[in-house]
């Protein structure tokens, strides 16, 4: 995870206005669809040890560091992509999930650990849809927590 550049996270995916929130979870849940069954098991391992660093930060680090690597194995997927869009909206989501996580605050921390598990047990078991649904699930319950932080 450390010797990984950053993604650059691009202002809007595409050309044009960026896209509403419940668009942009159900873009990259498809993008998560198509790469399910495009990664080696060289990839899968390099999110397994990645999910488990983000899961394995203590809690006396910064919520922003910890939320950056969660939203990391968004970058480590658009790196399998097989074709440039997916790619592109992989690479926005590690900007959006992060966002959606700071906004949410550290209560989200066990909520993300536990979908990133859910999640790379959906990819180790090439199940597309399962983790489609996990990314949907987890990025619509960040945005709800999210709003309600902003609401207290």
């Amino acid at each position: 995870m450390a010797d990984r550049p950053s993604a650059t996270v691009p202002a809007r995916p595409g050309n044009g206005e960026p896209l509403a929130d419940s668009t942009t979870i159900e873009v990259l849940a498809m993008a998560i669809h198509d790469v399910c069954g495009l990664l080696t098991d060289g990839q899968l391992e390099e999110i397994r040890r990645s999910v488990e660093q983000a899961c394995l930060m203590p809690k006396e680090i910064e919520w922003d560091r910890r939320a950056a690597a969660h939203a990391e194995i968004f970058g480590l997927l658009a790196d399998a992509a097989g074709h440039p869009f997916p790619a592109r909206m992989l690479n926005f989501g590690v900007g959006f999930m992060h966002q959606l996580m700071t906004t949410a605050g550290p209560v989200a921390g066990m909520m993300a650990a536990n979908s990133s598990k859910r999640l790379l047990a959906s990819l180790y078991a090439d199940d597309a849809e399962g983790a489609a649904h996990e990314v949907e699930r987890h990025l619509t319950a960040l945005r709800v927590m999210g709003r309600l932080a902003n609401c207290s």
